[in-house]
C-alpha cells in the first residue's frame, strides 16, 4: 500500500472523535477564498466558482462556489469534530438557521484583514462577516433559544484563514499600501487587525479560535510564472515566501499575547506554512505528480473565470495535481493539510 494513503488512513483513525470526548458543537468560519463555500455567489464580484469544473469531485459534482475541485479546510474539520462533512455558507439561500446550527462559513473570496483589499474586487470586507455573524448569534438564539445558543457560542471552533490577497492582490499589486507602508509595517498593520477581530470575537463570545497562517504564496502557480516572466526562472518567489514567513511569525505572537491578554479563551495558531511547503518542494512522497502547475487549463493564471468548462486542457485527476488553479489547492492538498493541522493543533480542542 502506498505510504501516502497508509498516513491518510492512520490521519482518520487518529482524527474520529470518541463519543465520550470532547467535542465542538459548531464550527464558525472567517476569511478569503481559501475557506469561502459560496458567500460570493450572492455579491455582484467577478471573483466566483459557482461553474464547472469548480466542484466536479464535489459531492454530487456540484460547483458551490469553492475554489477548489472539491471539499475546502473548514470541510474537513468540520467532519473530524463528528460533524458535517462541509460547512454551509451563510449567504447561500439554500440553507437557513436550522443548517447552521453546527456550522457556518462567512467567508469571501477576495477579502483580507484590510478593508482596501476587499474593495479591489468588490467583495465582502472582514468587518462585514463580523456584522454577519452578529446576524447570526440572534437567529441563533431565536431558534435554540438563549441557554443552548450560549453554548454554541461559547464551544464552538472558530477559524480563521485571510491574509494572502492582503500581500498578493493589494500591497504588491496596487501602490496606495506600499506608498504608506514599508511591507515590514503593513505586517504590524495587518496583524493589529487580526488581535482586534479576535478581541471581537471573544466579546460576542467566542472561546475557541484557530487563527490561519499564510501558506508559501511564492509557491502558488500565478506567483512562479509571474518570476518566470520576469526572467527569474521556473521557482517559488523566495521574497513573497520571506514575507510570509515573518507574518507568520508576527501572528503567532498575537496568539500569545491575547491567550494571556483574555481570560478564558484559547486561541491557537494553525501554520499550513510548512506541510505545503514540503508537498511543494517534494510532491512524490505525498502521491503528487505536478507541483509548479495547477490542474485547470493551463495552470498557469487561470482562476475564477478563466477556469471554466470551455477550456480542454483541464486535467482529468485533480488528485496528481497540488494544485487546482492558480491561486488554490486541490481537494487532496487540502485534506492533507487539514489533517496536518488538526493532528497537530486542533486536536487539543477533541
Amino acid at each position: 500500500m502506498h505510504k501516502t494513503i497508509v498516513l491518510l488512513l492512520l490521519a482518520e483513525i487518529i482524527l474520529v472523535p470518541s463519543s465520550d470526548g470532547a467535542k465542538v458543537p459548531a464550527v464558525i468560519v472567517f476569511g478569503d477564498s481559501s475557506v469561502d463555500a459560496g458567500n460570493n455567489n450572492q455579491i455582484s464580484t467577478i471573483l466566483k466558482s459557482n461553474f464547472a469544473p469548480y466542484g466536479r469531485d464535489f459531492d454530487g459534482g456540484r460547483p458551490t462556489g469553492r475554489f477548489c475541485n472539491g471539499r475546502i479546510p473548514p470541510d474537513f474539520i468540520s467532519q473530524a469534530f463528528g460533524l458535517k462533512p462541509f460547512v454551509p455558507a451563510y449567504l447561500d439561500p439554500m440553507y437557513s438557521i436550522s443548517d447552521f446550527v453546527d456550522g457556518v462559513s462567512f467567508a469571501s473570496a477576495g477579502t483580507g484583514y484590510d478593508t482596501a483589499t476587499s474593495d479591489v474586487l468588490s467583495v465582502i470586507p472582514f468587518w462585514k462577516e463580523l456584522e454577519y455573524y452578529k446576524e447570526y448569534q440572534s437567529k441563533l438564539r431565536a431558534f435554540v433559544g438563549d441557554a443552548k445558543a450560549t453554548q454554541i457560542i461559547s464551544e464552538a471552533l472558530y477559524l480563521l484563514s485571510l491574509g494572502t490577497n492582503d500581500f498578493l492582490e493589494d500591497y504588491y499589486l496596487l501602490p496606495n499600501r506600499r506608498n504608506q507602508f514599508s511591507v515590514d509595517m503593513y505586517e504590524d498593520y495587518l496583524s493589529g487587525l487580526a488581535a482586534k477581530f479576535i478581541k471581537d470575537l471573544y466579546a460576542l463570545g467566542a472561546r475557541k479560535i484557530s487563527l490561519g497562517g499564510l501558506p508559501p504564496m511564492g509557491c502558488l502557480p500565478l506567483e512562479r510564472t509571474t518570476d518566470f516572466l520576469q526572467g527569474n526562472g521556473d521557482t517559488c518567489n523566495e521574497e513573497y515566501n520571506k514575507v510570509a514567513l515573518n507574518f507568520n511569525g508576527k501572528l503567532s505572537g498575537v496568539v500569545n499575547n491575547l491567550n494571556q491578554e483574555l481570560p478564558g479563551i484559547k486561541v491557537v495558531f494553525s501554520n499550513p506554512y510548512f506541510i505545503l511547503q514540503k508537498i511543494v518542494q517534494n510532491p512524490s512522497s505525498y502521491g503528487f505528480e505536478v507541483a509548479a502547475v495547477a490542474c485547470c487549463s493551463s495552470g498557469l493564471y487561470e482562476m475564477g473565470y478563466l477556469c471554466n468548462r470551455l477550456n480542454p486542457l483541464t486535467c482529468s485527476d485533480a488528485d496528481k495535481y497540488v494544485f487546482w488553479d492558480s491561486f488554490h489547492p486541490t481537494q487532496k492538498t487540502n485534506q492533507i493539510v487539514s489533517d496536518y493541522v488538526l493532528r497537530n493543533v486542533l486536536s487539543q480542542f477533541l
